[in-house]
């Protein structure tokens, strides 16, 4: 069971890796043989970098864990870390550092085209490791990456309350399962949902979860907690809308500040549309992520507005 006197407030396991970011006249894009675009950027940040570098920036104990190469992609993650200030424990990635290719439309939409091949199956988390960990956590954010299913079990069994982001899924796939049915507080995006409540009621009563949220892009979000389900709207970003790349993660650690804080789950999530909003003003080649003082200035001002 975690310690009283915890180290780490965040805990964020698996996420890591490199975008390749090419913006693109639009999406979807027509078949050509070429495109002439704009420098085609390679950087650190993937889900769990930018739910780390999220927490973090808004005062939380931060720590990441997870497998990287040893190779230059796995460099660039490990100097986004220390350049970020947030403790990072990796384990050795033989198929090397997850990495995608993130297409970015004129409108800030993105299409992302991940490599799943860095994966092997025997790769794993530790059990030892994730338990030290968790022993002096609070919480853990636990991205959809393989193979941070087989932490679960071990986190769960340390006593730390557990959060996940479902991403797109379509509430069918089996892979999901796990992390939906065993986190407290699950997040997800509308997107592939025919019916967002049907899939949010299922995942409260199947799991364990508190709280649901679907985000629903320019409509907002779904709240569904204590059984009721109340809409969140959206916020209107500080500068203009640039990118949506990182505002799911962006939303999540938003949430989550709130919620360790012991916000009402209405407060957390428009701490989480705060932060969302606030990241699609970032474009892709960037890490920039809303600091605590933003978020409180901007809650502040959408209270009085």
């Amino acid at each position: 069971m975690p310690t009283a006197e915890t180290e780490i407030d965040v805990l964020v396991l698996g996420g890591a890796g490199v975008d390749s970011i090419v913006y693109v006249p639009e999406l979807p894009l027509p078949y050509a043989d070429s495109y002439m675009v704009p420098a085609i950027d390679m950087r650190a940040g993937q889900t769990g970098d930018f739910v780390a570098m999220g927490v973090q920036a808004l005062g939380l104990r931060t720590h990441h864990v997870d497998l990287i190469g040893d190779d230059h992609e796995g460099d660039l993650v490990r100097a986004l870390h220390r350049e970020r200030g947030i403790p990072f424990t990796e384990v050795p990635q033989r198929g090397g550092t997850k990495r995608a290719v993130n297409l970015v439309g004129p409108d800030g939409r993105r299409l992302s085209l991940y490599d799943n091949s860095r994966s092997l199956e025997a790769d794993r988390l530790p059990p030892a490791l994730i338990e030290s960990l968790a022993a002096v956590s609070r919480h853990a954010h636990v991205s959809l990456t393989y193979p941070c299913a087989y932490a679960l079990p071990v986190l769960r069994a340390q006593g730390v309350t557990i959060s996940t982001d479902l991403h797109n899924w379509d509430g069918v796939e089996t892979y999901h399962e796990a992390f939906a049915y065993e986190a407290d507080l699950v997040f997800l995006s509308a997107t592939a949902l025919k019916d967002p409540e049907k899939t949010m009621r299922q995942i409260a009563a199947r799991g364990r979860a508190g709280a649901v949220v679907a985000t629903a892009g320019a409509e907002g979000a779904h709240l569904l907690a204590g059984g009721e389900l109340t809409h969140v709207p959206t916020v209107t970003p500080p500068a203009p809308v640039v990118d949506s790349n990182g505002a799911g993660d962006a939303f999540a650690s938003g949430y989550l500040f709130g919620w360790l804080a012991g916000e009402s789950p209405r407060t957390c999530a428009r701490y989480g549309a705060i932060a969302g909003a606030y990241a699609c003003t970032v474009p892709s080649t960037r890490t920039d992520v809303i600091s605590r003082d933003q978020l409180l200035a901007m809650a502040a001002d959408t209270q009085r507005g």
